[in-house]
């Protein structure tokens, strides 16, 4: 599937001011140049052209807003400093896979002032004799190094930094959710007491019950007990005629 046609897929109906984030991996580029993509996409922050034949950047429209592109296994060798010009915040970037050989290749990514992260994995460049040294030099803005720093230390997961910016920008929903939460645990409370008074108040009707019952016990026991008692007077007093009878 040609570029063009995989970003009128991407869409999806949407208006390309919409896009914040746009993959077209694997797609191809007809004549190694980018197709498709207008300066309409005014929201985009990430692009992702991997695979798709690029040989060129001439034709990069202008993403104001970029800060990750991923131009891996490609055959750029040149015409970097359209990266200067059309997305000057980008903060990351990956040119795993092409055809870059020189310093010179990547010289033009110094006007690249918030670039942070940097990927030449697979290119030439990376055979070079102090190639990280030269690299870091050259573009001293640059923290890491195909993932790590000038001392070595691995670059933090890029879908970590996502989520922690995520959490400080939508602190304010955050916070939301938990009050939400809060109100909840209080709706459940005030529920909970409104159980425990029920609870109390039937557990007090028990007891009365439970009082009635015995006294209810406790006279029958006495009607019981004088019954017997009413019956053994009776008896007494029929034998007691039966005596005077014999008499």
């Amino acid at each position: 599937m040609d570029m063009k046609k995989r970003i009128t897929l991407e869409l999806r109906n949407r208006s390309p001011a919409e896009i914040v984030e746009l993959v077209v991996d694997n797609s191809r580029s007809a004549d190694g140049e980018v197709e498709g993509l207008t300066d309409a996409f005014t929201e985009l922050e990430f692009l992702s052209m991997v695979n798709v034949g690029l040989s060129s950047l001439s034709k990069l429209p202008s993403l104001p807003k970029l800060r990750k592109l991923e131009l891996s296994d490609n055959n750029l060798s040149g015409s970097l400093e359209t990266l200067a010009e059309k997305c000057p915040n980008l903060t990351y970037l990956n040119l795993s896979g092409n055809k870059i050989k020189e310093l010179s290749n990547v010289e033009a990514l110094q006007n690249l002032k918030s670039l942070q992260s940097l990927d030449l994995f697979n290119c030439e460049i990376t055979s070079l004799e102090d190639y990280r040294e030269s690299v870091f030099e050259l573009l001293p803005q640059v923290t890491y190094l195909d993932g790590f720093d000038q001392e070595d230390n691995e670059a933090p997961d890029s879908e970590a930094d996502d989520e922690d910016e995520n959490g400080e920008e939508g602190a304010g929903p955050t916070g939301d959710y938990e009050d939400e939460d809060d109100e909840e645990e209080d709706e459940d409370g005030s529920e909970g007491g409104e159980v425990g008074l029920s609870f109390q108040v039937n557990q007090g009707n028990q007891e009365e019950y439970d009082d009635e019952d015995d006294y209810a016990e406790e006279e029958e026991e006495q009607a019981g007990d004088q019954g017997q008692k009413r019956k053994r007077d009776v008896d007494d007093e029929g034998e007691e005629d039966d005596d005077d009878e014999d008499d």
